[in-house]
C-alpha cells in the first residue's frame, strides 16, 4: 500500500514534539523528518521501518503510563479512604467536645468556681 504522505507528516510532527532518548526511534525520526523536510519520496519500506519503531516505542510507553496511572489511582483511593475515615473521626471528636462542654456547663451551673 502506498505511503500516505500527509498522515506520515502528521505522525512525524506529533512524534517530533516528544523528547525521545531511545536511539532507534530517534534515528528513525531523524531519517523520516529529513526526507519529509527535503520533500523527497518516502518508500514503503522506509515508512514501514519508521512505523515499526514508533509502534515499538509507544507500546512500551503506553504500558508504562498505564502502570503509573494504576498506581496513582490506587494511591488516590487510599487517600480518599483516609480522608473519609478522618472526617468520621473528626465528627466523633466534635460530638465528644460538644457533650463534654454540656456536662461542664451543667457542673458550672450547679457549683460555680
Amino acid at each position: 500500500m502506498p505511503v500516505d504522505r500527509i498522515a506520515l507528516e502528521e505522525l512525524a510532527a506529533q512524534i517530533g514534539r516528544f523528547y525521545i532518548r531511545d536511539r532507534r526511534l530517534r534515528r528513525a525520526q531523524d531519517t523520516i523528518a529529513k526526507l519529509l523536510e527535503l520533500g523527497k519520496p518516502v518508500s514503503d519500506a522506509q515508512a514501514r521501518r519508521y512505523v515499526r519503531e514508533v509502534r515499538r516505542y509507544f507500546v512500551a510507553f503506553e504500558r508504562e503510563a498505564r502502570a503509573h496511572l494504576g498506581e496513582v489511582e490506587r494511591r488516590l483511593a487510599k487517600v480518599s479512604q483516609v480522608q473519609f475515615n478522618l472526617s468520621a473521626e473528626r465528627g466523633v471528636a466534635a460530638r465528644r467536645v460538644e457533650v463534654t462542654q454540656g456536662v461542664l456547663a451543667r457542673v458550672e451551673n450547679l457549683a460555680p468556681e
